[in-house]
């Protein structure tokens, strides 16, 4: 019992001590807490940076294989391109050596040669020689032609004339102006004269007067209506072979009738008919005949009435022009105002001046 009285006596002491040495641990475990988390973080930064320089080195290591093998690539083919060149370099060399050489050949043998070169300019002045002989034979026969030609044309200016002086020849009883009885021989016109005939006038054909109407002139009767067409050539049945039209078709279209225009198919008069046609109607249509005449003595025996609103004494109304109802106290007869003789209505005075809210009259 002493016991248990000590310690309930101690009882707030051993809660404070208690309290306390919780509270110091905490802290402690807190502080061990911190520094672990920092020892574990260094050591995990120092692990993870010394495989980061690992990968490094490896990546490094990988780059330098692979630049190092497209370098090689590359140079290569620099090194075949560069002996490509040089070999076709010293074959065009070659080719040209041996060209300039075979031209040297060809040229001294064919193209500066003495003897080619004198039978070449032989063959041009025989092949020269040729053709100045055939223009001067073509010459020769074009001078012919144009001679036989002015002949010709002279002996026909000659025979027309002679059949125009016909008349000059002699007769039996009459010598001729060609036929002189003091030459030895008759001229050589008489003889022409002989041998030509007489030249006959032609009367120029008087053409007959055909009426043509304008009816036969639209119809393509007459010979002066529209100028036709020769005939056209038939068409084959046998369609022919690519895109063309159908030969009924192009049959309709050659042999299809004449329209003529609104112009030609009208009259000429037509628009003078058209006005009488016009007049005519309106003088049906026209009750009054008689026109008016202002400047005439036709009214003047006529007796004048005046109007409604202007038969009144007291002055034109404004009828039409202002409301009927409009008061005018000048034109009054009396001082007083016109009185009814009935009482109004009641419900016309308070009508739209009293209503309740159900629209009934109060």
């Amino acid at each position: 019992m002493a016991t248990l009285a000590r310690l309930q006596a101690r009882l707030t002491t051993v809660a404070h001590q208690y309290y306390y040495r919780n509270s110091v641990v905490d802290v402690f475990r807190k502080k061990e807490n911190d520094a672990a988390v920092k020892i574990q973080s260094w050591f995990r930064g120092c692990q993870v940076r010394a495989y980061i320089r690992y990968l490094h080195r490896v990546a490094t290591i990988i780059q330098k294989r692979w630049r190092g093998y497209l370098g090689r690539q590359h140079y290569q083919l620099i090194v075949k391109l560069a002996y490509y060149t040089m070999k076709m370099n010293l074959y065009n060399a070659m080719a040209v050596r041996i060209q300039r050489r075979w031209r040297g050949y060809k040229i001294r043998k064919y193209c500066f040669n003495y003897f080619y070169s004198k039978e070449y300019l032989k063959a041009v002045s025989e092949t020269n020689d040729a053709v100045r002989k055939a223009l001067e034979e073509f010459a020769e026969m074009k001078e012919r032609e144009e001679k036989k030609a002015d002949l010709e044309r002279e002996e026909k200016k000659r025979d027309y004339q002679a059949r125009k002086m016909h008349y000059l020849l002699s007769t039996k009883q009459i010598p001729g102006m060609y036929n002189s009885p003091f030459r030895k021989d008759p001229d050589p016109w008489e003889l022409r004269l002989q041998q030509a005939k007489p030249l006959t006038h032609r009367r120029p054909k008087v053409k007959p007067k055909h009426s043509v109407s304008l009816s036969s002139w639209l119809a393509c009767t007459s010979a002066r209506s529209f100028p036709r067409s020769g005939i056209l050539p038939p068409i084959d049945r046998k369609r022919c072979q690519g895109p063309f039209r159908d030969v009924s078709e192009v049959w309709e279209q050659r042999y299809k009738p004449l329209e003529p225009t609104l112009r030609v198919a009208e009259p000429m008069d037509g628009l003078n008919e058209a006005r009488a046609q016009l007049q005519r109607q309106e003088w049906t249509r026209n009750v009054n005949d008689n026109m008016f005449l202002p400047f005439s003595s036709y009214h003047k025996n006529k007796k004048y009435i005046p109007t409604m609103h202007l038969s009144s004494k007291y002055g034109p109304d404004a009828y039409g022009s202002q409301h009927f109802r409009d008061e005018n106290p000048k034109k009054w007869i009396c001082d007083k105002d016109f009185q009814t003789v009935l009482p109004s209505f009641d419900l016309f005075s308070k009508y739209g001046k009293l209503y309740s809210k159900a629209g009934q009259i109060v």
